[in-house]
């Protein structure tokens, strides 16, 4: 994986030619405190790998961004660069692995070498926390990742499916399709479903009574 992601700095396509790519590992995104923890799979080549921040600069961090806008979690609706004025309003966005790996897909040893910098984050949030999943690895990510917090796994075994809600432990662990431009250009996932599910999260937070956990954070 870290030779994919220092081959892919190296060998831009055109459109990119020229930039300086970050091409190291990516911290999460957001405020370290908010009780709405997003958690996609891993960087994109071009996308994260080369701003140096997750989902900012392809097609599936815009459509995310704009979501998170929606749903009055962002304070801006694009995300083109690190710096770009952009805030997170409290939610932090994460991954389950932090390099750009071949085609899209880490193996299970890359996803196992990578949970430990998820586990840390996920104890440094409040109890309660709404966990969005985007997609089947990143939700598998998360359950495994609340098992070894000490969650209580619920029986039956929570399944993938887009806007299902499971309480797991402490916490809500909330699923959606991935935005990628696979699934958004078939529409298979639309800008509505991914509102709907982003908002549900916020009601679950509001819910439980701490709106002052929204706020702006950059």
């Amino acid at each position: 994986m870290v030779a994919w992601r220092e081959l892919a700095a190296q060998n831009p396509p055109r459109r990119f030619r020229g930039e300086t790519y970050w091409a190291r590992p990516l911290p999460a995104f957001g405020d370290p405190r908010a009780r709405i923890l997003i958690v996609g799979l891993a960087p994109a080549a071009h996308g994260g790998n080369r701003t140096g921040r997750m989902f900012t600069g392809d097609e599936s961090g815009n459509f995310l961004f704009r979501a998170l806008f929606e749903a009055g979690l962002a304070s801006q609706p694009e995300s083109r660069r690190s710096g770009d004025g952009l805030a997170l309003i409290g939610a932090l966005v994460s991954a389950a692995c932090r390099c750009a790996p071949p085609d899209n897909r880490p193996t299970p040893e890359e996803q196992e070498n990578c949970r430990e910098y998820l586990e840390r984050e996920l104890a440094l949030l409040p109890q309660g926390t709404v966990l969005v999943a985007l997609g089947a690895l990143a939700f598998a990510a998360c359950l495994k990742v609340l098992a070894r917090a000490g969650a209580e796994r619920p029986r039956p075994l929570p399944r993938f499916a887009h806007g299902a809600m499971y309480p797991v432990g402490t916490h809500k662990l909330l699923a959606s399709y991935h935005p990628s431009q696979q699934n958004t250009f078939t529409g298979k996932l639309t800008p509505a479903m991914l509102r709907e599910v982003l908002r549900r999260a916020v009601n679950e937070v509001q819910k439980a009574g701490d709106p002052s956990s929204l706020r702006s954070s950059g």
